[in-house]
């Protein structure tokens, strides 16, 4: 049998005749009896059957219920499923501590990613071409150190690194207190860091931020070393400095790995309901450090209101989605791809 290849356009007609002719030969059962072997058919069941279902019945089909329940009154134990329509959805709008918790989630969503990956941005720039200006483009000396130590704390569990920061934080008897007042600032004698509204967010932010731009350097770190070096050698021939090359020619080279990075942190930070676990579990003073996850799971599961909280559930997937949409939005606006393209 001839294979088969791309239909050329000659004229209107005699064009739609050759796709009309091409289709029909693939939809043969001639066509269908040689291509659809027991090889094709198992890898397709295997490759894209299996994980499809896996999806669906893990991740389509709980956030489909969850919706509808978003719509009950269900107290999660009770076998009566109650309808109660959109009247979560309209408590929402008079729920302060919901409201609050929903400004901090967008903070956290606006703040942790910039910051995070600018870090990130930084420190892969200087071990992978900051180096000497002289000889052949390479980082700093000992960059292989900086990476490794650079990437223990994503290492360690999240849930750990709350509660060691927990620790360092403490009052009375914390390591950064201690530290402090051994400078002489007695100011910050039993200074409770994750106390005080003015301090409590930023002390938690640092603590996200410290816990994860190692793992973003080292992502950052594999897209750069895929730019050839030709091209920053090409640079620094024309006379632009580190600053001119990171900015006109790293980052729109690794755009899409910044996007993909701004979006997982994001997520993240819209969630960060293991690290207010462990570092504010009763939301902060205030509530000043007070998710939307937190506020879900005590509604769920202290407060017996499993329908309220899937409603906020909803709300929080609304957002990310919102957010995603945002960031990809922005990076098309910019030019980003044909920046890339080019």
């Amino acid at each position: 049998m001839t294979a088969v290849g791309p239909v050329a356009p000659v004229e209107g007609a005699a064009t739609g005749v050759g796709l009309r002719h091409s289709l029909r030969l693939l939809g043969s059962a001639r066509w269908r009896r040689r291509n659809l072997t027991f090889d094709r058919i198992s890898f397709f069941a295997v490759f894209l059957v299996v994980p499809l279902v896996g999806y669906i019945a893990f991740v389509v089909s709980p956030f489909v219920q969850a919706a509808y329940f978003s719509l009950t009154s269900w107290t999660g134990f009770s076998p009566s499923i109650p309808f109660v329509g959109l009247a979560n959805y309209t408590k929402l709008l008079d729920d302060e501590i919901f409201l609050k918790a929903l400004g901090n989630s967008v903070v956290l969503a606006l703040v942790l990613p910039t910051v995070t990956l600018v870090l990130a941005m930084f420190f892969a720039t200087l071990v992978t071409v900051g180096g000497s200006s002289r000889g052949n483009v390479r980082g700093l000396a000992g960059s292989s150190f900086y990476r490794i130590v650079s990437f223990f704390p994503y290492v360690v569990p999240a849930i750990v690194i709350g509660l060691i920061w927990s620790q360092i934080y403490d009052p009375n008897s914390g390591l950064l207190n201690g530290v402090l007042t051994r400078l002489g600032l007695d100011s910050f004698t039993s200074f409770a860091w994750l106390g005080e509204v003015s301090t409590a967010k930023l002390a938690v932010m640092f603590v996200i931020v410290w816990g994860l731009v190692g793992f973003y350097m080292v992502l950052f770190i594999a897209a750069i070393k895929g730019i050839p070096a030709e091209v920053f050698e090409a640079a620094r021939v024309d006379g632009a400095g580190r600053f001119r090359t990171t900015v006109s020619i790293t980052i729109p080279l690794v755009r899409d790995n910044i996007q993909t990075a701004y979006i997982y942190m994001g997520i993240l930070a819209l969630d960060a309901f293991v690290y207010m676990a462990a570092l504010e579990p009763g939301g902060g003073p205030e509530n000043s450090t007070l998710v939307i996850s937190q506020r879900l799971f005590t509604t769920a599961f202290t407060q017996g209101q499993f329908g309220y909280a899937c409603a906020m559930g909803v709300v929080l997937a609304a957002v990310t989605l919102a957010y995603a949409g945002l960031v990809f939005a922005v990076i098309r606006l910019t030019g980003g791809r044909d920046e890339v393209a080019e």
